[in-house]
């Protein structure tokens, strides 16, 4: 069996602790004969405290995509940078800062493909920011995918 490093570790085992008692929380009034409406409020709460929770955090990593994307565009000089805050139009604009036909950007949307297409259109992006191609290939490393938008937009 592998073992992770330390902190790796350590970041899992919170992570778990803390998905699984947010589970236990909310499933606690479930369990019981019949719950009261006090329950049900808790449970209610719990339960959109969570959503909201992911939805900030959602919200955040679209907004730094976006923006990622399209300082990106500013740099290499592709027109339509707004493209970037659209849904599947940003898919577009990926493909023509890549310089790449406009189809490359819309085979993302399929799955299992789009990992392969995605890796290239990123790949060609970081060659257009003039950095190493093999940035986009970082796109598949968890963690490090979050870091590879912001390095090509904003290093010199």
């Amino acid at each position: 069996m592998r073992t992770l490093p330390l902190p790796r570790r350590v970041l899992r085992i919170v992570a778990l602790s803390v998905f699984s008692t947010l589970g236990l929380l909310t499933a606690a009034p479930l369990l019981a004969d019949e719950p009261s409406g006090a329950q049900l409020a808790t449970m209610g709460a719990a339960m959109g405290a969570i959503l909201l929770f992911a939805f900030v955090i959602f919200a955040a990593f679209y907004i730094y995509w976006a923006l990622a994307t399209q300082t990106i565009a500013k740099k290499t000089n592709t027109e339509n940078g707004w493209m970037a805050w659209i849904p599947i139009a940003n898919l577009v604009l990926w493909a023509n800062i890549a310089k790449k036909p406009v189809w490359w950007g819309l085979l993302c949307i399929i799955p299992l493909v789009n990992i392969v297409f995605m890796i290239l259109l990123w790949m060609a992006i970081a060659e257009a920011r003039k950095k190493p191609n093999w940035w986009g290939i970082l796109l598949i490393v968890p963690v490090i995918n979050i870091i590879v938008p912001g390095y090509l937009a904003w290093a010199d």
